[in-house]
């Protein structure tokens, strides 16, 4: 992977990398350690991890351009995004690049998605994933229903993969969404926030991107208390999208 500093980016365009994480000691120094060859400041979350895997995160910490933030209290994966979302534009940054901890995300995709970012500052870049033999099956089939409620409550067909966390959000309209919106903050959020931002109309790029599961064998992903979450998710969004249709057409055939 190139130096993802190195693009000739303008000054107004300064990415970060946003890493969430809970209990992935193992695998976070390789993903760590892939950033900063990079030469991509690291903003790591500690989502109230236990205390070997915080151990970790402190001795990462020591490096150049590698910042911590703690939580006391487990958020969940969109609650620890949203924290690492607002430390990087307290930062200066304006766009964040979202990375798993657990080592499933290709990091040699990281150069391609921030030149999409820096040629498009204004749109979010999204990752569609390319799964090896290692994807659990039914991870593979039950994201399909996700899809399709995604579709419904987009009233589109171009949210490629909504539960795919490998992004580059640009930072302005994200976090004015965070603040006027409460949004999932668990793995309920990856899908919900695509499909809020598509009502106000952001312009998203979709790239592919390879996905192994995982390094360290650690998922934090439960079947029922998720997929609760999830289902209430998009029932909230389906009411949400009633009342805002004529609205979303309008704009898209202005368009």
């Amino acid at each position: 992977m190139r130096d993802a500093q190195g693009m000739g980016a303008a000054p107004s365009f300064r990415p970060c990398v946003v890493v969430p994480v809970y209990n992935h000691e193992h695998a976070l120094p390789v993903v760590v350690e892939a950033l900063v060859q990079a030469h991509l400041p690291c903003i790591l979350v500690d989502d109230a991890s236990s205390a070997a895997c915080a151990a970790v995160m402190d001795g990462l910490a020591e490096q150049r351009d590698v910042h911590l933030v703690r939580l006391a209290v487990n958020q969940g994966k969109g609650g620890a995004v949203m924290a690492g979302l607002r430390r990087a534009a307290q930062l200066g940054f304006t766009h964040a690049l979202q990375v798993d901890a657990d080592g499933q995300h290709d990091l040699e995709d990281v150069e391609d998605f921030l030149e999409a970012a820096r040629l498009e500052p204004q749109a979010l870049i999204c990752g569609y994933p390319r799964y090896d033999d290692s994807v659990p099956k039914a991870r593979l089939y039950g994201r399909y229903l996700t899809h399709v409620w995604v579709w419904i409550n987009s009233l589109s067909l171009a949210i490629r993969d909504s539960m795919c966390g490998f992004r580059v959000y640009p930072l302005a309209p994200v976090l004015a969404l965070i603040d006027q919106v409460e949004l999932g903050r668990r793995m309920d959020f990856d899908p919900e926030i695509l499909v809020r931002l598509s009502w106000r109309g952001q312009p998203m790029r979709w790239l592919p991107t390879r996905v192994h599961y995982p390094l360290d064998g650690v998922s934090h992903f439960h079947a029922w208390q998720d997929n609760a979450l999830i289902s209430k998710m998009h029932a909230k969004l389906f009411f949400g999208m009633l009342w805002r249709a004529p609205a979303i057409l309008l704009r898209r055939w202005r368009r």
